[in-house]
């Protein structure tokens, strides 16, 4: 049975930021202008956008490969979907600096790196751009009632950012600092607050809350 390229899609939340997963390292690049993000990056044992269905046991003895590239920097993928079974340097964006599971989901972080293709990544990002996270693998695939199922000659490669989500409900999303997940949370209970406190129509308090707000928005 011969190797197609298998491509899938995953969709890249547009500015989201999630719970804070950064290293310190990966906080002082961030710091500095850099951007990381995270989110879903393959799901086993569930029928995917392009119609196939990945075991759990594959997936499992590919990540745990792909960890090998992400130990020694390797890991890197391209800006778009290549029709092609390698990763051209010259087109790297990023670089997957994790990967985990979460349940079924493949959960991972990449790097967005300092080369021409990943300023133009970043600069789609920064603008809300709605990308796509992808797997690219080599591997053959057969039909059991119905299901198209890939066979357990799979070889991941890499993973890619395209325009073409196809996947719902798995996201990419953009890290930041730590703080702002936390910031954002505690002012959507404040404003909950100050809708009951105007309720009873006390002035005083709704302006000690406000003032809270304003302080945690700026960051004092």
């Amino acid at each position: 049975m011969s190797k197609n390229l298998l491509r899938e899609y995953y969709e890249l939340c547009p500015g989201g930021i999630c719970d804070d997963l950064l290293t310190e390292a990966e906080k002082r690049y961030v710091a500095n202008g850099g951007l990381i993000l995270s989110g879903v990056m393959q799901r086993a044992d569930a029928q995917n956008g392009n119609g196939r269905i990945y075991p759990r046991a594959i997936l499992e003895r590919e990540v745990q490969r792909y960890l090998k590239l992400i130990k020694e920097n390797r890991a890197l993928g391209e800006l778009d979907h290549p029709d092609d079974s390698v990763v051209n340097l010259r087109n790297a964006s990023h670089m997957v600096t994790d990967i985990w599971w979460n349940g079924n989901d493949v959960m991972g972080k990449a790097k967005i790196l300092n080369t021409p293709s990943g300023q133009i990544l970043k600069a789609l990002v920064e603008s809300g751009v709605k990308l796509g996270i992808s797997s690219r693998g080599l591997g053959s695939v057969r039909e059991n009632r119905g299901e198209t199922i890939v066979e357990d000659d799979f070889n991941l490669i890499c993973f890619d950012f395209v325009s073409d989500p196809s996947t719902t409900g798995a996201f990419m999303m953009k890290e930041s600092k730590g703080d702002n997940n936390v910031i954002t949370q505690l002012t959507e209970k404040l404003d909950k607050l100050i809708s009951i406190i105007e309720k009873e129509n006390d002035p005083t308090r709704i302006e000690k809350i406000s003032t809270i707000i304003n302080r945690l928005v700026k960051g004092e």
